[in-house]
């Protein structure tokens, strides 16, 4: 695109937060105009799937047989790591501890015994569906 791309990040300059330029409009990267513009389905796909992995790695520092655990668990870990980040996530000390050991009645329990829970029920209700796939009665 001859030169235009490198006078564009030139005179633009890179922002990787959202910012008010200086008409007030919510702004990010190289002079996108959210407000105007916003980001096409693609562009929200991609960045979805950049989340989710890194979500996935996240969860693989904290669970080191993350990759063998069954995807009914990892659908639930990876929903709220790219929910909570990482920080918030680890504050579900007693949940983590039940994954850890296997013990998926218990991460229930936890689950819905959070702030959490009342804030997003559907979103823990959707998740809880899931750990309960894993509860051998």
């Amino acid at each position: 695109m001859y030169d235009v791309v490198d006078f564009i990040k030139e005179v633009e300059g890179l922002k990787l937060k959202p910012y008010k330029d200086k008409y007030g409009n919510l702004t990010i990267g190289y002079g996108r105009n959210l407000d105007d513009r916003g980001i096409t389905e693609e562009e929200a796909e991609i960045m979805l799937y950049t989340d989710l992995a890194i979500a996935e790695y996240k969860l693989r520092e904290i669970f080191i047989d993350y990759e063998y655990y069954p995807i009914e668990l990892k659908i639930v870990l990876t929903s709220m790591m790219f929910n909570l980040g990482k920080k918030r996530f680890l504050t579900f000390k007693k949940f983590i501890e039940a994954i850890k050991e296997k013990d998926y009645k218990k991460a229930l329990i936890e689950l819905f015994n959070s702030k959490r829970a009342k804030q997003l029920l559907k979103r823990t209700e959707l998740e809880a569906q899931y750990l309960k796939k894993l509860i051998k009665e």
